[in-house]
């Protein structure tokens, strides 16, 4: 989010063009700030690590899915089925173990290879056959749906102990052993934060050498140090809130290497940078020799294979299998890719952005039960939270125009 600026501009003048360039980034952030004080005014319990790390259970299968949903949305399609796939890959994971006697490990490479093949054949008619996304993944939804009847026969398959701690364990303490009650925090978590505040580091000052060296604008040391210590603020405070309850969920451990590996895919891979010359210009991209049949095939593949994974998380987390596993999922997944700044139009999104927004719509229906607010004042709510990102969307496009 480092914008282009002239060497001779005041502070205010900088911070100013960043908030304008940045807008719907910031706004995101805002927007969850806003909610969390909200709720932390409205209920003593929401701000406790407890609720926190419950909460940050809740978004994990979401992010990941959203991370998938937002290479589709950005290349200027929609996938409809991604709910469908979660209750399907989610049931084979399941079924696997308990009716065929293989090994977890053995299930989830199968499982994860099935979201691969629904994907590839999402993709094949898209990309081949040039039959609107819209339609092939609704008719994919009904499909996958019918065969999540099938397979569970309309009943619910538990799952093992061992294979619930992906979706709802924690990484074990490395040197001391602590509870939530002696108020030591999870060494392990504490570790792993200080890496990840590490990383952090040598990326910004890294970016900011190699921008000197080709040339480009920065920002003022002032600034840029002011940037450093408040996103290290943000990332303590997300850590702590995990090293004092029991650390950090297995299934939060998945999605920060799936949203390294996917930030690193849209912003540093000739992959990425197709993806969203496709969106913002599809017949520029073609004719800059972009194989776009090929790239769209492999961005269905990659949220099939997403769907799989957070299929798996889901199952564990919930510890079964169900034929009514998934339903309106892809609502919440779709929504939390826009929520995070991800372009209806196509051609803009990032998946830092996508995982905050599913951060957004938990934290909405985490503090609302709190609040026991019932469920048709929820929906109410998270619709209306949709609408006016998808407003905000578009007004930015219109002024950006």
């Amino acid at each position: 989010m480092i914008s282009k600026v002239k060497s001779e501009q005041s502070p205010i003048e900088i911070i100013k063009l960043s908030l304008r360039n940045n807008f719907r980034q910031y706004t995101m952030f805002i927007a969850l700030i806003g909610i969390m004080i909200i709720f932390s005014a409205l209920s003593d319990f929401f701000l406790t690590p407890r609720n926190l790390s419950t909460l940050f259970l809740q978004t994990a299968h979401i992010a990941v899915l959203a991370c998938g949903v937002v290479l589709v949305i950005v290349a200027g399609h929609i996938d409809l089925s991604i709910g469908a796939l979660v209750g399907f890959t989610g049931a084979v994971v399941a079924i696997l173990p308990a009716r065929f006697g293989i090994g977890i490990i053995p299930s989830i490479i199968i499982t994860i290879a099935v979201g691969a093949l629904v994907g590839l054949w999402q993709g094949y008619w898209v990309a081949y056959r040039e039959v609107p996304a819209f339609i092939v993944t609704l008719a994919g939804m009904m499909i996958l749906n019918g065969l999540l009847l099938g397979v569970t026969k309309g009943e619910t398959v538990a799952t093992s102990g061992v294979f619930n701690k992906i979706g709802g364990g924690y990484l074990p303490n490395l040197f001391i052993q602590s509870t939530p009650r002696d108020m030591i925090p999870h060494d392990t978590t504490v570790i792993i934060g200080l890496l990840v505040i590490g990383a952090y580091l040598w990326m910004e000052f890294s970016r900011r050498k190699e921008r000197i060296k080709y040339g480009f604008d920065i920002l003022p040391m002032s600034l840029f140090i002011t940037k450093i210590v408040l996103v290290i603020a943000l990332i303590s405070a997300i850590f702590s809130v995990m090293a004092l309850y029991l650390g950090i969920p297995y299934s939060i451990l998945i999605l920060m290497l799936v949203g390294s590996l996917y930030t690193f895919l849209t912003t540093k891979t000739t992959f990425g940078r197709h993806v969203y010359a496709i969106g913002g210009n599809k017949e520029a991209a073609k004719l800059s020799g972009i194989n776009i049949k090929q790239r769209t095939l492999w961005i269905f593949i990659s949220s099939g294979i997403l769907g799989a994974i957070g299929g798996i998380i889901y199952t564990a987390r919930v510890g079964s299998a169900a034929a009514s596993a998934g339903v309106g999922m892809e609502l919440d997944v779709i929504a939390a890719a826009i929520i995070g700044g991800t372009s209806t139009l196509g051609g803009e999104g990032t998946i830092i952005g996508a995982i905050i927004g599913a951060l957004v719509m938990s934290t909405l229906n985490n503090g609302m039960l709190l609040l026991d607010v019932g469920t048709t004042q929820r929906l109410i709510v998270r619709g209306l939270v949709l609408l006016i990102a998808v407003w905000i969307d578009i007004s930015s496009r219109k002024k950006g125009a």
